[in-house]
């Protein structure tokens, strides 16, 4: 296994996703529910941003009265970085790291999306290739 390996061995294939209408609190519980730090954003069909916990977390020290008018919407990181499915391995983690970001969203050739990549991607991808390196080794 190599470092220029295409992103998409590595994605998470058809995350959770959320409208952009969510509250607070109902994109903090989903989040729970499903175990994510990272949530991409839908409308019509398409990503148009990702929800991160840390997002969720500065949003939760709005006051009650506030909390409940702040959408989804308001506190995604609109037009997130996407890469295409083939693009290398390094090439994503070092845009990631490049731009302090903790995911990108992964389409395919054709525009369409097939899934995020996260940091704890990026972990497993060091995990496996590292291994496999040492077993070749």
């Amino acid at each position: 296994m190599k470092w220029n390996a295409p992103v998409e061995e590595f994605t998470t294939p058809n995350p959770v996703t959320a409208p952009d209408d969510l509250t607070i609190d109902q994109v903090r519980l989903l989040m729970q529910q499903f175990g994510v730090r990272h949530l991409p954003i839908v409308r019509e069909g398409k990503v148009v941003g990702v929800v991160s916990d840390r997002d969720v977390r500065v949003a939760q020290g709005l006051s009650a009265e506030h909390k409940l008018q702040v959408r989804t919407a308001d506190i995604m990181a609109a037009d997130p970085v996407t890469v295409t499915a083939d693009t290398p391995l390094d090439e994503v983690a070092f845009t990631m790291s490049d731009r302090k970001i903790g995911s990108v969203i992964v389409n395919d050739a054709g525009g369409e999306f097939l899934g995020i990549f996260t940091v704890t991607d990026a972990l497993n991808a060091l995990i496996e290739i590292s291994r496999a390196g040492r077993s070749a080794g």
